[in-house]
């Protein structure tokens, strides 16, 4: 599965988490420690923040080692608020459309895990959407369309329940196509203020997470996996958590599906 990193505070450099500290995002690409996939390298992303609305956003299916344009733009690019994803596909072709982050509007977004069963409840979940939205959809992947599902279910008023809301779909249209509910989501997403993200699955063998102050007064990262072991605290997010992350705080609430009748088209 996927590697990825955010990031809220002071502005930075990219480069400070994505490829310069010992165990980068860069370095994950290549050998990721706490991933059932130690190699992942169908493609990578970042979407940034700065002086507009909506974020700023780089994709493409090198592996991210091989990307000398990444590292350019990470050392260059300031940012206070940033997401960065490396990929190693569950499915859905190598392309630039299915790479994270994913983005609408002011929103952003990019996911660790997948839809088991997927391809049996795959035209269900994009039938349940609006045209509005499902016009949106550019790739193939389970992972933009858990977005878009997001972005249905109130995604702009209520991230928390919109997230819970979403989950309820899938979980849901695993039951009535007879296949057993199974979902893993480690994600982030953000609207440009805040961040947040979640780690939850199924099987209670959700992804990990981790955050850590940055620096002392400066910013917090949230994280896949830990981008170095010396002199920073880092707190694993427990299994069925919510988190947001302000520039003031970081509050951390249990998950859990919304328990709801859900009308979806057949």
């Amino acid at each position: 599965m996927c590697r990825w990193a955010a990031y809220l505070g002071e502005a930075i450099f990219l480069e400070e988490i994505v490829t310069a500290p010992c165990h980068s995002l860069i370095v994950q690409s290549r050998h990721a420690r706490e991933a059932k996939s130690p190699t992942n390298a169908d493609g990578f992303g970042l979407a940034w923040y700065g002086d507009r609305p909506e974020p700023a956003r780089y994709r493409d299916t090198l592996p991210a080692w091989s990307d000398g344009n990444l590292a350019s733009l990470c050392r260059q690019i300031k940012s206070g608020l940033f997401l960065a994803h490396v990929r190693a596909s569950t499915g859905g072709g190598t392309s630039r459309m299915n790479c994270h982050p994913f983005v609408s509007g002011r929103w952003s977004f990019m996911h660790n895990g997948q839809i088991g069963g997927f391809e049996k409840i795959r035209r269900v979940l994009e039938n349940s959407l609006s045209d509005a939205v499902f016009d949106q959809r550019e790739g193939t992947t389970d992972s933009e369309l858990f977005f878009l599902l997001m972005i249905a279910e109130g995604l702009s008023r209520d991230p928390h329940g919109a997230v819970s809301r979403a989950t309820s779909r899938v979980l849901e249209a695993s039951r009535l196509a007879g296949v057993n509910p199974s979902l893993k989501l480690t994600a982030a997403f953000s609207d440009g203020q805040a961040l947040y993200a979640i780690r939850y699955a199924t099987d209670d063998q959700a992804p990990t997470l981790y955050t850590a102050a940055f620096a002392k007064g400066v910013g917090r990262c949230i994280v896949s996996e830990p981008f170095d072991r010396d002199g920073r605290a880092w707190h694993e997010i427990p299994q069925s958590s919510f988190v947001t992350m302000t520039r003031n705080c970081t509050s951390i609430h249990p998950f859990a599906p919304t328990v709801a009748e859900l009308a979806l088209a057949g």
